[in-house]
């Protein structure tokens, strides 16, 4: 780019996490080459239910330059080893998704097939014997370091993350707008979005615009009508309940999903309160029953009112359409249960400026973007569609239908190479390893009914010292890890919040 070349111009319509979370990275990665503007009006809310996270969370964080204590005390936060699933495969049962790796792989059979093949002889003990993120979340210990091997992400304050992530892109050159966006101009040739119209009649203009205005995607469908695939018919939540209460107990480093009759609902624990939601589909239970539900299952006192989202799962047609990316809500919604929604914000952000769109043309970025994000979006839903369909839970209307469901063929296919085989799969554009796969598909009640021989080239009392070796390396592990509530207070331990 020459001195006389106008920089572009980026117009981010909307606040939140998507919003923040696109002038941060802007700002540590495109500022100067590009001016940034972000416009959001105090008067709208935002949905602030996106409180829990997976790993790439801390690569993206590394991406800004972002001090992980500071961060930490900054949003309140907790650490994170993965989600401990209870009442989804039958009533009682719990089974644990959690994070790194379990056991020991080798390039021809990953662990499962050994572990199988132990269980054959009769031994090996459970699946999550071989993992120490579960072993440590289940003792409630955790700790970060050189020294430390956990693969963890965070449970955060979600409010006073985008205030900690605008306080990075402020003061690195993100010009911020308030006010409310009335009208979204177009150029009468190309159909591009010219300008964005507020209430007090300002004018912004840009070269690209970010939409992060929620449900409402007031820039990628309301003005450009890009269209919506529906995924209701599989993933048939629409309607969920937030509130947050006091503490209650133990800084658990895990989330609960807990099902119910016609969803389930959350427990994420923070520093100083616990962030609690109960997600249903209102085909199956009205708002008044599920309200109730909710606050009845509550452990701590609620400090307001809960407060009611209604969402429809599914993607936009195009992540990417003329002059306009949409991040976050706006691109569309998979329920929270696998802790996707900032993801899919970070990875989307990271192909933008990978992709930046410094010329004049953007068909061939923006159809490459759309090609990715596509992918990605549909492995994850069927990940979650994978908690639905595989239960052997009869007892509610909601269940019986989940069971019973038609699937995506790609889910289908990977469900039938697991029962035949224990084969599980990563590909490229997927997002969730061949551990949790292995971990959800086992804990949802899929028995495979063989698998890879290899291990029998083991003798099996080789396969026992090996798998008796795993043990006592994850006991070693975890024998100096202090509680996690400890390691909180001694590493970034918050502030108490303000009295309302």
């Amino acid at each position: 780019m020459t001195a006389d070349t106008p920089r572009k111009r980026v117009v981010i319509a909307g606040g939140g996490t998507a919003g923040w979370l696109a002038a941060a990275a802007f700002a540590k990665h495109l500022i100067p080459l590009v001016d940034v503007t972000l416009v959001e009006s105090d008067e709208i809310g935002t949905v602030g239910v996106g409180e829990s996270t997976i790993p790439t969370v801390r690569s993206f964080h590394d991406f800004l330059g972002i001090d992980e204590r500071e961060f930490l005390r900054a949003t309140q936060a907790s650490f994170k080893l993965g989600i401990r699933f209870e009442d989804w495969a039958k009533l009682g049962d719990r089974y644990f998704h959690a994070f790194g790796s379990v056991g020991r792989s080798v390039f021809v059979a990953d662990f499962q097939h050994f572990w199988l093949e132990a269980r054959r002889h009769g031994f090996g003990g459970d699946y999550g014997d071989y993992s120490l993120e579960l072993q440590a979340a289940t003792a409630g210990k955790f700790a970060t370091g050189p020294d430390s091997p956990l693969a963890y992400a965070y449970h955060l304050d979600a409010t006073a993350y985008a205030r900690f992530l605008r306080g990075l892109a402020e003061p690195a050159g993100v010009k911020r707008v308030e006010g409310r966006i009335e009208q979204v101009e177009q150029d009468p040739l190309s159909g591009d979005i010219r300008a964005l119209v507020l209430a007090s009649g300002a004018r912004i203009e840009g070269d690209l615009f970010v939409d992060c205005t929620g449900f409402r995607a007031l820039l990628i469908e309301q003005t450009l009508e890009t269209g919506f695939d529906d995924w209701s018919h599989w993933l048939a939540m629409d309607s969920a309940f937030a509130v947050q209460t006091e503490s209650a107990g133990p800084i658990v480093p895990y989330t609960r999903a807990i099902a119910h009759t016609a969803g389930w609902r959350w427990r994420i624990p923070l520093q100083h309160r616990v962030g609690n939601g109960f997600v249903f589909s209102s085909e199956f239970m009205s708002p008044d029953e599920a309200r109730a539900q909710l606050l009845d299952a509550l452990d701590g006192a609620p400090l307001f009112d809960p407060r009611l989202l209604r969402f429809k799962t599914g993607a936009r047609r195009r992540m990417w359409n003329r002059n306009c990316v949409a991040l976050g809500l706006a691109g569309g919604f998979i329920e929270p249960l696998e802790s996707t929604s900032i993801h899919l914000i970070m990875i989307a952000l990271l192909r933008l400026i990978r992709n930046f769109p410094f010329g004049e043309g953007s068909e061939a970025l923006a159809a490459r973007f759309n090609e990715q994000s596509r992918r990605e979006w549909e492995h994850v839903r069927d990940f979650i569609i994978l908690h639905y369909k595989a239960t052997a839970r009869d007892d509610s209307a909601f269940w019986r239908r989940s069971g019973a469901m038609a699937i995506p063929d790609s889910l289908a296919e990977r469900i039938a190479l697991f029962r035949e085989g224990a084969l599980a799969y990563q590909d490229q554009d997927d997002l969730f390893r061949i551990d949790s796969w292995v971990e959800v598909l086992m804990g949802q009640g899929i028995a495979p009914k063989s698998h890879h021989h290899l291990p029998r080239m083991l003798p099996p009392e080789e396969l026992r010292k090996a798998l008796g070796d795993l043990k006592q390396g994850i006991a070693h592990g975890l024998a100096g890890m202090p509680s996690h509530a400890d390691f909180i207070r001694s590493y970034a331990a918050a502030p108490l919040p303000e009295a309302a």
